[in-house]
């Protein structure tokens, strides 16, 4: 038995499946404190009749086929700080003080049941929005073959 073992009563040396049974765990942990958030009311703006949006990213979940789950900030997968969505024109953008200039079309968009319902396929990726009019908060989610990424945050309506 080890040192660690012996004074802690848990073998401190992991290898790489013991590591990626705590990030799962940890993974899990994770999904269920933002079930919580996303269930309960925050104060948001309310989005009804909005055509343009400016949505923040505030928490990602990147998980591979090979490699399991992993949440980090937004910004170490490249995802934008904040995204305007223009329903009128169908588009996702970065803002310009992100200084990355992309734009995304959107080739569905629906209103539904107090949800905005966004989709597209863009470079070998499907992503799909889903936001609450009422609340704001937004559920993003980019897949490709053996990868995807889900990202939370909040949407308000951006003056025109």
């Amino acid at each position: 038995m080890g040192r660690a073992a012996e004074a802690g009563g848990v073998n401190m040396i992991q290898g790489r499946g013991e590591r990626m049974k705590r990030k799962t765990i940890g993974f899990y942990i994770a999904l269920a404190g933002a079930a919580l958030l996303a269930a309960t009311p925050a104060p948001a703006d309310d989005l009804t009749g909005a055509d343009t949006l400016l949505c923040s990213s505030a928490q990602a979940v990147a998980c591979s086929e090979l490699e399991g789950c992993e949440m980090a900030p937004p910004r170490e997968w490249n995802i934008p700080g904040f995204i305007q969505i223009d329903l009128a024109k169908k588009t996702l953008s970065t803002t310009a003080a992100s200084e990355e200039n992309r734009v995304t079309p959107i080739q569905t968009l629906e209103r539904s049941g107090g949800r905005i319902f966004l989709q597209g396929i863009e470079r070998g990726r499907a992503y799909s929005f889903v936001i609450d009019e009422a609340t704001g908060l937004v559920t993003v989610a980019v897949a490709r073959d053996g990868f995807s990424v889900s990202v939370f945050g909040a949407c308000t309506p951006m003056a025109k």
